[in-house]
């Protein structure tokens, strides 16, 4: 089984040095032993294990005292009874009923070959696999990848994941719940921020805007969805929110003023360009180096760097032209009877 996993693994082209973490096989003798044979001839479990044990290797048995030094006393079959593995059928067996009984009756010996060392995972016989993706998949790809090649083992087969596996699993299947409760939290920050519920949705509608240039600049370099990818996914979200609201405080003050709803936006865009122009900049450029950096730990710093360079392009140019727009369908889809209320109040204080 575990040749036959790695045959599929190392023929597939999107993982790379799939190797097991342990000793090559060696030859092995293999001892097959049948217990209703065994059975039936009275030999106990037992007395089959203990003499194979003492024999081939050694069984304390007391202590003496010689020239006033306690020495312990060993029993063990002579060197010339124990060197080959066909002395095993040298053997005898005591039984229930005090006879000796030749090991060759009920057990048989034949050659194999196995790891010389032996794992265990939750108390089952375990190989433990390592192994990494090909440039342009993620760590995330490679276990379900593996997790595709295991279904086709034998019956009787499975696999556990380990180490920083096991933690990224357990990770990645809470990744969609964590952002909704992220997004649920910034939109009651912001509902009670402007004491409106209206406005958070036209600033959460802006959110995948810099998304599309984080997703388009990792996969134009070929870098894996990892964790460091998220975390860059994540600055990206904060700073296309922080441009839209920018654009929509602003606007949202005109329509308070009694400025006209285009009006205003138009107004928020020109005004509000210089400092998002000068934020997305700023960032952008700091993130730059990180990008194209090389050397220990560039892994990391370029996955950040990427998606957070490519989120600031997308997320400054886009935000800029869609936030207004938002802005503009959720007021008027939501904030109708405010505006007519704000109108009203104004034409009331001019007559």
């Amino acid at each position: 089984a575990r040749n036959q996993l790695l045959g599929m693994a190392m023929q597939d082209k999107r993982l790379m040095n799939v190797r097991p973490n342990g000793m090559e096989d060696v030859p092995e003798y293999r001892v097959d032993i049948d217990w209703d044979k065994a059975g039936a001839l009275g030999v106990p479990i037992s007395s089959i294990h203990a003499s194979v044990s003492a024999a081939f290797g050694s069984a304390y048995v007391n202590d003496y005292i010689q020239n006033g030094r306690v020495k312990r006393v060993y029993l063990q079959a002579d060197a010339p009874y124990r060197m080959l593995p066909e002395d095993l059928q040298r053997l005898y067996v005591r039984n229930r009923q005090g006879k000796m009984v030749p090991y060759s009756a009920f057990a048989s010996g034949r050659w194999s070959s196995g790891s010389p060392q032996l794992e265990r995972f939750n108390a089952f016989p375990a190989i433990n696999l390592w192994g990494q993706p090909v440039k342009g998949y993620s760590s995330g790809d490679a276990m379900k990848i593996m997790e595709e090649l295991t279904q086709k083992l034998p019956q009787g087969y499975g696999y556990e994941w380990t180490g920083l596996s096991y933690q990224e699993k357990q990770g990645t299947s809470q990744t969609g719940l964590l952002y909704t409760f992220s997004i649920i939290i910034v939109f009651l920050f912001l509902a009670a921020l402007y004491g409106k519920w209206d406005i958070p949705i036209a600033v959460l509608l802006t959110l995948p805007l810099g998304v599309i240039g984080g997703f388009i600049a990792t996969m134009g370099r070929g870098l894996p969805s990892d964790v460091y990818f998220q975390i860059g996914l994540l600055n990206t979200l904060g700073l296309s929110t922080k441009n839209a609201i920018l654009i929509v405080q602003f606007a949202m003050g005109g329509v308070d003023q009694g400025v006209g709803m285009l009006e205003s936006c138009l107004t928020a865009v020109r005004l509000r360009l210089r400092p998002i122009m000068m934020t997305s900049l700023t960032t952008g450029l700091s993130v730059f180096p990180m990008a194209i950096s090389t050397g220990a730990g560039a892994g990391a710093m370029n996955a950040i760097g990427t998606v957070v360079f490519g989120g600031m392009i997308t997320g400054t140019i886009l935000v800029v032209i869609f936030a207004p727009l938002f802005y503009m369908l959720v007021d008027k889809t939501f904030g109708g009877g405010r505006k007519q209320a704000v109108a009203a109040a104004l034409n009331g204080g001019v007559k």
